[in-house]
């Protein structure tokens, strides 16, 4: 058996606890730590599988009805919403009437500057993230229902 600390060959390896960790050390190096009881070896296995590990052995579950996981359409509790026509100039007259620059708005969204002028000027189709993070720090709704044909 091989010492864990100093890597020497012995017969005989005794456990013990060194700055927080149970190492198997040689007699020489022991004299660093504090012995540790040895661990109690495993009851023998009657099992029919000469006593290998296999995965779940000796754990029970509780009893009961089982839950069962249904899939949920996400899309469809959020409901169909996608941006309003006039988002981008939705945007510019909100910023405008706070009185702040595209820099003070990029800087409170954490983007640049060029990233509010794209989105204002409507060539950047900006993430849902980030039409939440404009709707709530300008208070503006940019999000509408779809228009669909037909609908008076």
């Amino acid at each position: 058996m091989l010492c864990e600390m100093c890597g020497k060959e012995v017969p005989l390896a005794s456990r013990v606890r060194l700055e927080g960790s149970v190492l198997s050390l040689c007699p020489e190096c022991a004299r660093f730590g504090t012995p540790v009881d040895p661990v109690p070896a495993p009851p023998a296995s009657t099992s029919s599988d000469g006593g290998r590990f296999r995965p779940g052995m000796g754990v029970t579950r509780p009893s009961g009805p089982r839950r069962r996981l249904e899939e949920r359409d996400l899309y469809q509790e959020i409901g169909e919403m996608e941006l309003a026509p006039d988002w981008g100039k939705r945007i510019r007259l909100a910023r405008e009437a706070r009185l702040w620059t595209p820099e003070v708005l990029g800087k409170k969204l954490n983007e640049k500057k060029s990233v509010v002028l794209k989105i204002e000027s409507g060539n950047f189709h900006p993430p849902d993230a980030l039409v939440r993070k404009i709707e709530h720090l300008l208070q503006v709704r940019l999000r509408a229902e779809p228009e669909t044909p037909g609908k008076t």
